[in-house]
């Protein structure tokens, strides 16, 4: 039986208290080829009101018990792993090879990540005669995106089990079939009924609902900076936790001791990756005045090597961007781009060459932009690159800093001690330097309007707990 119609609350798939059909469409051909039902207050109610129960019970669970559940969710997930790769390609656009190794890749990641961080985490420890105890913080309500759908749903979802918290998901409406289908991978796992619900819908109904819900004691946000603010605002009143990863802009500092050829191209491929829909994405890129022109031939020559085209044919590197809306907002800004007076090194407004239906984008390249310019300012979420100039490592350090996100940074240089340096003056939550392979137990998270807390391994599992100190505790 389908399960898209419907919500999996107390252990159960469920029809909708009143359905309300919409549309999911793929982004390579703009028609639809699903529906699911967006839910409601009604709806997140009885979510709450199971996971609720659920808590009871399940908080009390011991950390041998989550650990089994954990390694049955993980097989679980294996054994539908070509599903959720082929639901992520159709929903938002991820080629075949991304979908199959970075999109369902790393969920992977997570869950066994979050498996070895549970085996050697201390949930109580004494200080003196004062135990102190770590405790699941309650029901979680989560809002998951669209760009890595279930690398969110995963690196929320496992350590909150891992705490013993229970909780509601609403994932993104754009792209929830890959949520169905891990609803249904937590079913097969026997994780038990009320722990984990799914509701979907949109922000304004099931979203809002959640943030402002007594019965949930904490949200966890993934989405933009605009949104965090209007979860953050519908929260306040029953002063929950509120964990958000927000927005983006980062800067990609090459200094002047790189090979400016092979820095650049990677920063170009790094920076179009999931047709830049990552918020973390290296979208500014600072080379020094010496090294512009180098730059500019070179980050031409990448982005025009770069295939796009249909998610599943062969040899396509980067697909559509996953909505109308976003296609109209990344085709402003890269008319903003002109207007204002940027070099147009490549790429452009409209779809690239041979491609007349689809939300894709022509992977664009400017140069010559300033720190005044809206492209260098505003988190684009597309293959639009920004290069720019700066004279010395105070200014470069200082333009880096000057924006309103604080997500990461990327360092680039041939002296690992400089570029060690340079990162603890980065007002960022990561560094990478280097271009470095990924660390699933690294923080993951923003200073600024790039949110507040932190994700991934037990960074992510602190979270969702609590502290009690217990005063004048007897050890046995």
């Amino acid at each position: 039986m389908s399960h898209e119609m419907q919500f999996y609350i107390n252990g159960e798939w469920v029809d909708p208290v009143v359905p309300h059909p919409f549309d999911v469409i793929d982004p390579s051909t703009e028609e639809a080829y699903t529906k699911i039902s967006l839910g409601t207050k009604a709806d997140v109610d009885l979510a709450v009101a199971a996971a609720r129960t659920a808590f009871e019970t399940f908080s009390q669970t011991t950390k041998a018990e989550r650990l089994e559940l954990l390694k049955r969710i993980l097989t679980a997930y294996k054994a539908r792993y070509k599903n959720l790769a082929d639901a992520i390609t159709q929903e938002m656009g991820a080629p075949t090879p991304l979908s199959m190794s970075g999109q369902a890749g790393i969920g992977v990641g997570h869950i066994s990540k979050i498996i070895e961080v549970l085996e050697s985490f201390e949930f109580e420890h004494l200080e003196g005669t004062t135990l102190i105890a770590k405790e699941p913080i309650g029901v979680v309500g989560m809002i998951t995106p669209w760009n890595w759908p279930i690398n969110q749903i995963t690196c929320k979802v496992c350590p909150a089990i891992a705490a013993g918290c229970t909780m509601v998901l609403k994932p993104s409406e754009i792209a929830p079939i890959d949520a169905i289908i891990f609803a249904e991978i937590m079913h097969e796992a026997g994780v038990p009924k009320g722990v984990f619900n799914l509701v979907n819908g949109d922000g304004p109904g099931v979203g809002t609902a959640l943030s402002e819900h007594p019965g949930i004691d904490m949200i966890s946000f993934t989405g933009s900076s605009r949104a965090g603010v209007l979860i953050a605002k519908a929260a306040a009143d029953t002063v929950k936790r509120v964990h958000q990863e927000l927005g983006g802009k980062s800067a990609n500092i090459l200094l002047d001791d790189v090979d400016f050829d092979q820095a650049v191209a990677k920063g170009v491929v790094n920076c179009f990756s999931n047709t830049g829909q990552s918020c973390n994405a290296p979208t500014r890129m600072f080379v020094p005045e010496q090294a512009n022109a180098q730059a500019k031939n070179a980050a031409k020559r990448a982005a025009e090597s770069i295939k796009v085209g249909a998610p599943t044919a062969e040899g396509t590197q980067m697909g559509p961007v996953v909505s109308e809306v976003q296609f109209k907002k990344i085709q402003d800004l890269i008319q903003a781009g002109i207007d204002e007076g940027a070099t147009l090194l490549t790429g452009g407004t409209g779809r690239p060459e041979g491609l007349n239906r689809g939300y894709y984008v022509r992977p664009t390249v400017f140069a010559d932009v300033t720190p005044d310019m809206r492209i260098a300012k505003e988190e684009i979420f597309g293959p639009v690159l920004s290069i720019l100039t700066y004279k010395s490592d105070d200014e470069v350090v200082a333009e880096a800093n000057n924006t309103v996100y604080g997500l990461a940074s990327y360092i680039q240089s041939g002296d690992p001690k400089r570029a060690q340096a340079m990162a603890k003056k980065m007002r960022t939550g990561n560094v990478y330097i280097n271009y470095p392979g990924g660390d699933m137990g690294a923080p993951f998270g923003g200073y600024k309007q790039s949110g507040n807390g932190r994700e991934w391994g037990k960074w992510g599992l602190e979270e969702f707990l609590e502290i009690k100190g217990v005063v004048g505790y007897e050890a046995a």
